[in-house]
């Protein structure tokens, strides 16, 4: 094989992942569900904010890289500046979660935080590709305990998680493809929410 043909090769998987990519991305948007779901989690982030509560995200692997970044969106800034909004991603204390880790199991350590920081009436968005992942169950459990407004990002099936909350489910079974939508619906959330919150059109 020469390079010549070795390089168009490689241009052609990389055309095909850009329209898996599209693909999925071209369903949401033809989903008229995932699009009402959004406003709402939009407009759920917004009645917190403006009664002193919190948006708190979190997630596992690539979820929780996720997770941090559509929180610092929040706390930091997206499309203009402004004041800063409470935003937090469990998991980001390294002591915390290996202190809960080996006291109460690994499976624990998003619940044992969500409990100690969250109050009734705060948005809680975890984020699993499978809807499967024990910490992120754990974590929704406690949350339905507290009264804790609660919306799921997931993929296709939903998971156990499709059972305990309400649920953003991506069409794909593939990650790569859910994580590439779940990063969308979070930029236009975070978008939504600054621009309505601050009155400015974006």
């Amino acid at each position: 094989m020469n390079m010549g043909t070795q390089g168009t090769l490689l241009i052609d998987t990389i055309r095909q992942q850009i329209e898996a990519s599209i693909a999925v991305k071209q369903s949401i948007l033809n989903d008229g569900s995932i699009l009402e779901q959004l406003e709402r989690s939009a407009q759920a982030c917004l009645k917190t904010l403006r009664s002193g509560g919190k948006i708190i995200f979190c997630g596992n692997g690539g979820s929780f890289a996720d997770a941090q970044h559509l929180s610092a969106e929040f706390t930091s800034r997206f499309m203009f500046d402004r004041d800063p909004l409470p935003s937090l991603a469990l998991g980001t204390n390294n002591s915390a979660i290996s202190a809960i880790g080996n006291d109460y199991g690994y499976e624990k350590v998003f619940a044992r935080e969500l409990r100690s920081i969250a109050r009734p009436g705060d948005v809680f968005i975890p984020i699993t590709t499978s809807g499967n992942s024990p910490n992120i169950l754990a974590a929704v459990e406690i949350a339905r305990e507290m009264g804790i407004t609660t919306v799921g990002w997931t993929g296709r099936s939903g998971g156990r998680l499709r059972d305990l909350c309400e649920c953003i489910c991506i069409p794909s079974a593939e990650t790569a493809r859910i994580q590439e939508s779940h990063i969308m619906l979070g930029h236009i959330l975070c978008g939504l929410v600054e621009a309505e919150y601050f009155r400015k059109a974006v």
